[in-house]
């Protein structure tokens, strides 16, 4: 069943239309967002749609083809309605908040996003749904200021102290790009990122491995690049240069908040490297960036996990130019730059690794640069 099927069984009538957002693969640029720093996402194919059509003032229904009943609210505030339909909610929450007159509507939706995949499925259901209420109640809400909105959604309404990076990429990115985002000033630049005319591919590898982002650790994360920036006296970690960043991390007493400082600087650093390369069509050599950025969150950030560690190393001895995880962390996906006819071959060996591991099996396939959120 998909969501155009939902809306007519759910609410017996034909829906306004059917509007779709994107989940999201990070190519470079982990936990800098919150940091005001840099990231380099492009969008998946594989999208969330919603199929809205309108209802009575005040009043929102919303189903999906992976839950059995339909969930109704009014105008509510954070906390009064939770699991997924929080995201939902929380969108028409944060739009009241900024003065929008939010249309009442009946809301189907359906999704191929992996759900707790690191792929931002949270983001892609956020970013649909505010298209379609924005397009349906005609809203004066520019792009450029959507991101924020359902940022706000997520982290006010739901409980999940994300930065802005998933949001941006869903309303944001452009098919055949990625999107370089500057999170303090949201300047963002579209990065031709044409893999298929090179030969190569990005292989996405789902560690099958459980991934959480409203637990303790991401937060955890945040709190830690704060209270640096409090100590060292920037705004933000993202004013640390890399030429600062010994002095820097020798101002620091704690060991733990230094290996954190470190990545998010070195992984601004690596950002612009990786913006560079591509801007000159050296889609190859950014691979050992990607690699490099994996080692960081591996080691100084320590948001990976065993089999995420062992899908990069394994991708990376079957020819990988480069592999990352990407994603918040604990969990989640692999990213690797590989020769588009190595496909096979990586998984192959990935998936062997995993069976001799004894770890649930891995599921991979090719990704390429999608557009953003829209009406289809």
């Amino acid at each position: 069943m998909n969501a155009l099927e939902a809306f007519r069984k759910q609410y017996g009538a034909e829906p306004s239309g059917l509007w779709a957002a994107p989940g999201r693969v990070n190519l470079i640029g982990e936990h800098t967002d919150y940091n005001d720093g840099f990231v380099l996402p492009f969008a998946l194919p594989q999208r969330t749609v919603a199929a809205v059509g309108p209802a009575p003032a005040g009043e929102w229904t919303v189903c999906s083809t992976f839950q059995d009943e339909a969930i109704s609210f009014g105008h509510t505030e954070p906390g009064e309605v939770t699991g997924w339909a929080a995201y939902v909610a929380g969108v028409v929450w944060a739009l009241v908040e900024a003065g929008h007159n939010v249309p009442g509507a009946r809301i189907a939706i359906d999704s191929d996003v992996p759900l707790g995949s690191g792929l931002s499925s949270s983001a892609a259901l956020e970013s649909s749904v505010l298209t379609a209420l924005v397009d349906l109640g005609g809203l004066d809400l520019p792009v450029e200021q959507r991101p924020r909105l359902a940022q706000r959604a997520e982290n006010e309404y739901v409980g999940a102290p994300t930065g802005i990076l998933d949001q941006s990429a869903s309303i944001r990115c452009r098919e055949g790009h990625a999107l370089f985002l500057d999170c303090r000033s949201y300047e963002v630049e579209q990065i031709p990122f044409d893999l298929a005319a090179q030969g190569l591919a990005i292989l996405v590898i789902n560690s099958n491995a459980p991934h959480q982002h409203v637990d303790g650790e991401y937060g955890a994360r945040r709190k830690s690049c704060e209270e640096a920036a409090r100590i060292l006296g920037v705004p933000a970690l993202r004013d640390i240069t890399g030429a600062q960043l010994d002095d820097a991390l020798a101002r620091l007493d704690d060991e733990v908040m230094r290996r954190r400082v470190r990545h998010i600087v070195t992984e601004d650093d690596r950002v612009l490297a990786t913006v560079g390369l591509l801007r000159a069509g050296q889609v190859r050599e950014i691979g050992p960036l990607l690699t490099a950025s994996h080692a960081s969150m591996r080691d100084d950030f320590e948001i990976t996990v065993t089999q995420v560690d062992l899908a990069v190393d394994t991708a990376l001895a079957a020819g990988a130019y480069g592999a990352r995880m990407t994603g918040g962390g604990f969990g989640g996906c692999v990213l690797a730059l590989i020769d588009a006819d190595r496909a096979d071959v990586v998984t192959a060996a990935v998936e062997e690794a995993y069976a001799q591991s004894g770890f649930t099996p891995p599921t991979a396939w090719t990704v390429t640069a999608g557009p953003g959120a829209g009406k289809l």
